[in-house]
């Protein structure tokens, strides 16, 4: 039996993907890459729909596969640019490919399949755009894009008959229209609704990333991790400062705190938990703690005093709630022109963290 290797993403493009091509009788191994910037795919409970129900209802394996600092380097460094926010969109494709031809070769693998529709990403998704990522990844002539296959060149497994083209598709553009009909046609309907999947895509994220980035060219798991929780604060350029927003934001922030960061929270009141880290800490508590007393309950309270903790040490600092002056003078914070939030706010988009 002819085996194939997919690119997937657990979305309904992939997936289809595999199912034409299941369909002609080859057995398909699916590779899922997992980066620090995306929905942990590993983890059920945080993405929208369940990414495995396909994979689980039609019978195809899933591994996963982390591209780690491989993927931290193109988003530092892309060969071929970034999209419109701090999406390394063609090097990722090309990365993707070649961890996949690396799968394809110890496994004996025909060729590769991913389910990427022509015209659909205008960055990445372009026909003159195909040949040169394949050929980038070493794959020239082995990736069989399924959904699109019709509009683009022969591959090398259908010209050896292992596919046959009359069972492939030609869909074109963005409209979601021919895909929900095709999966009407499988049976599929466990599947996310289209969204952008990578965190660098959305410009407020991407603008977080970008200015870690400008005072840390090589940030670990945590900072990274960070990025996603709270309000955060720029102290000075080894100190940042976050607030927590929400309960769950909380927790996350104390599961995240190292032994050298401090914590800082408004006892016997509703408060965030506040997070300083990096150096010059001294001189950021007394921000942290105003910005914490601020978000808190107890920003009516003069007499509530705010606990900073560093491992079993505990102290309190009296704090009045930060103005808007100290948050705009320490936010770090895409800012758009009054025209735009205008604009984006009737179409309610939300712009900020």
């Amino acid at each position: 039996m002819s085996k194939a290797i997919a690119l997937f993403s657990g979305g309904l493009d992939s997936t289809l993907a595999i199912l034409v091509v299941m369909r002609q009788g080859i057995e398909v191994t699916a590779v899922t890459f997992l980066t620090h910037f995306g929905c942990d795919i590993s983890d059920r409970s945080s993405c929208s729909k369940n990414p495995f129900s396909a994979a689980e209802k039609f019978g195809f394996k899933v591994k996963l596969h982390h591209l780690a600092d491989k993927f931290i380097e193109i988003v530092k460094n892309p060969s071929f640019g970034h999209g419109r926010n701090m999406n390394p969109c063609i090097d990722c494709r090309i990365l993707m490919l070649k961890e996949a031809a690396e799968l394809m070769n110890l496994t004996g693998a025909d060729f590769i399949i991913t389910g990427e529709v022509l015209g659909q990403r205008p960055m990445s998704q372009r026909k003159s755009l195909f040949p040169m990522i394949d050929k980038r990844a070493g794959l020239s002539g082995y990736v069989l894009r399924p959904l699109s296959a019709k509009l683009l060149d022969v591959t090398i497994p259908e010209q050896k008959g292992i596919i046959n083209r009359d069972m492939l598709y030609g869909f074109n553009g963005r409209s979601r229209k021919p895909q929900m009909a095709l999966a009407n046609e499988f049976g599929l309907t466990d599947y996310p609704n289209p969204a952008g999947g990578c965190l660098l895509t959305e410009p407020n994220y991407s603008y977080r990333v970008k200015e870690l980035l400008e005072y840390k060219n090589d940030p670990d798991f945590k900072d990274i991790n960070l990025l996603r929780i709270g309000r955060h604060f720029r102290f000075s350029p080894k100190c940042k400062i976050i607030v927590g927003r929400n309960m769950e934001e909380n927790e996350m922030l104390r599961s995240l705190a190292g032994l050298e960061d401090y914590i800082v929270k408004v006892e016997n009141y509703g408060s965030p938990i506040t997070l300083v880290i990096g150096s010059d800490v001294d001189e950021a508590l007394p921000v942290a703690a105003s910005l914490c007393k601020r978000y808190s309950d107890a920003r009516n309270f003069p007499d509530a005093d705010v606990c900073v903790s560093l491992r079993d040490e505990r102290y309190y600092l009296k704090a009045v709630p930060a103005d808007n002056e100290l948050i705009e003078m320490y936010r770090i914070e895409r800012k758009v022109p009054a025209a735009t939030v205008r604009k984006q706010k009737t179409r309610g988009s939300i712009l900020y963290y």
